[in-house]
């Protein structure tokens, strides 16, 4: 797992969900695909903030696969009219603001990685995105029936979420949905976090 980080994933196999939260430039996305590449051999990505083949290499990067082989649901690149890759593992979303076309989307990559044997884990960067244009009760349905998707796969699931941009009721509502909160923060220079679930108070922060 992380070097000298409390935290631990079973492979994929138990279909755990993690949410990441925390202030900007605390190391969120770069979590995200660590803990993706130890929790499955193949990822899916559903991406609001940067176009697909941006996300494909910094995901194959991390995992060392190659990047034709990682799924992503495109929610930007329609709307800022940016070049369309043809891909079988690429699916365009309308826009940030539709969050059932997103769902749409992923459910068609959700049916072509079921066909696979591997593990698989999924990232959504970022729930914030989401927020700035949906209801929070929205994004919780779409979160919610997500995670009941790729938990009956066993496939692990972690999301993205800027914890300054949003009050507490509505972090709170988005923490609801996960099995597990990871927060990050920037202490004296160095990158922490810390982790807490539905059974355990939360662990002391941890340099990662």
């Amino acid at each position: 797992m992380l070097e000298d980080a409390p935290l631990s994933l079973d492979g994929g196999g138990g279909g755990e969900s993690l949410l990441i939260a925390g202030p900007p430039m605390t190391g969120k996305y770069a979590l995200m695909l660590r803990l993706m590449a130890e929790a499955g051999e193949r990822g899916v990505l559903i991406t609001t903030g940067d176009p697909a083949d941006q996300v494909r290499a910094d995901y194959a990067d991390v995992a060392d696969v190659a990047p034709e082989s990682v799924g992503v649901v495109d929610c930007v690149s329609k709307q800022r009219g940016g070049d369309l890759i043809e891909d079988d593992l690429i699916r365009y979303a309308s826009s940030p603001k539709n969050v059932t076309d997103i769902g749409m989307k992923f459910t068609d990559l959700y049916e072509a990685f079921r066909e696979t044997d591997a593990a698989v884990a999924v990232g959504i960067n970022s729930l914030s995105e989401l927020l700035m244009y949906l209801d929070p009760q929205d994004v919780y349905q779409f979160v919610r029936v997500l995670t009941r998707q790729t938990q009956s796969e066993g496939w692990t699931t972690i999301a993205v979420i800027n914890s300054t941009m949003h009050d507490e009721q509505t972090l709170h509502t988005m923490y609801e949905p996960f099995d597990t909160v990871i927060n990050t923060r920037e202490e004296n220079g160095a990158r922490e976090l810390r982790v807490r679930n539905r059974t355990q108070a939360a662990t002391a922060w941890t340099t990662f």
